[in-house]
């Protein structure tokens, strides 16, 4: 159990406020945000690289906050992976090991299981300079498990790769943390790498944690608009709410045991309903016209004007064009209300 409580830490004009963090043993967390949140600067106070001004940092019920980066027994795996360049790759996993005096068979039996289980046999006696981007990888990862750290910490682990490799290795990661049975928290600015890897999510903004949960709880019920924005809500409009219903301009949502008052509404594309007749039930009943159709890979983008213009995902292979009149529904229980502070 890694237990963040209160920290705080400046950093030139940088400031960390007041985060509370907890994973679970054996939990893989990924922590997102926009460029310049601090989530490389929280893993770094985690790793021991800086400390913080205020709060505590616990690891398995242990106080970690004073202690040197060497004393955490936390591995940790920077942006750049951080890879010895006159070292060959057996001998940058041997790293650590050798560093605290491990007998040499025992050292050698550790890497050979470490090189096994990251399938890098082919490399072992490469230096850095002949690696790919996704062997780089590996053998960090493969440094920072040979001691068989109590925490790993990933810092953008994927942002160096191609798109396709990125896939194949957030699998891998994923994989390896549970051949190992790990706790890891990954930094990473992208929700499919995150869906592929993170069983929770914590979202940071200007120096805080500002939602926790699992993927689907926060897409679905983000917490303020800077949350709905983040995680691409994409509708999102100001409104006024009455407890039972919501006007945005001059059209009406049904949406019951709501606040009231001024307020943000944020749907989600994929949540909204649309069909080219008039064979939907339920409330929140609209025609519109489509305004523009854009085919995305996985997917079919169409914005529909029911008074308020809607972007939609519809599946691949359902075709709408310009000037299409439509039937939509919105679901109340997709509808997501926040009081406009």
């Amino acid at each position: 159990m890694i237990e963040i409580k209160n920290l705080n830490g400046a950093l030139g004009e940088f400031q960390l406020h007041d985060v509370n963090l907890s994973v679970r043993k054996g939990e893989y967390l990924a922590i997102l945000g926009p460029t310049g949140a601090g989530k490389t600067v929280l893993v770094e106070y985690v790793a021991g690289i800086f400390k913080p001004d205020k709060g505590s940092i616990m690891v398995d019920g242990e106080d970690i906050t004073s202690l040197y980066p060497e004393e955490r027994n936390i591995g940790y795996v920077p942006q750049d992976y951080a890879l010895f360049p006159n070292l060959t790759v057996e001998k940058n996993i041997a790293y650590g090991l050798e560093a605290r005096r491990m007998p040499s068979e025992q050292v050698n039996a550790v890497v050979s299981e470490m090189i096994s289980q990251l399938k890098i046999e082919y490399i072992r006696h490469r230096m850095p300079l002949n690696l790919s981007g996704g062997e780089k990888q590996r053998v960090a990862l493969g440094r920072a498990l040979a001691t068989k750290p109590r925490l790993l910490l990933l810092d953008e682990p994927l942002s160096a790769l191609d798109e396709n490799l990125r896939t194949e290795m957030a699998r891998e990661l994923r994989r390896l943390q549970r051949d190992v049975n790990g706790t890891f928290i990954h930094v990473c600015h992208n929700f499919e790498e995150a869906s592929d890897v993170a069983d929770m999510i914590a979202i940071m903004n200007e120096g805080s944690i500002v939602q926790t949960g699992t993927l689907k709880q926060v897409m679905d019920a983000p917490k303020n608009e800077f949350l709905a924005r983040f995680v691409k809500s994409q509708n999102i409009f100001s409104g006024i709410a009455n407890g039972s219903g919501l006007k945005i301009g001059e059209t009406a949502l049904v949406k019951k045991n709501i606040c009231e008052g001024d307020v943000i509404v944020a749907i989600r594309p994929e949540s909204i309903k649309i069909s080219g007749e008039n064979n939907q039930k339920g409330e929140n009943l609209f025609s519109g016209t489509v305004e523009n159709s854009l085919l995305k890979p996985y997917f079919s983008e169409v914005v529909v004007d029911i008074g308020i213009p809607l972007i939609i995902y519809t599946m691949k292979g359902e075709t709408f064009n310009r000037g299409d009149k439509v039937n939509v529904r919105i679901p109340p229980e997709k509808i997501v209300v926040i009081e406009k502070l």
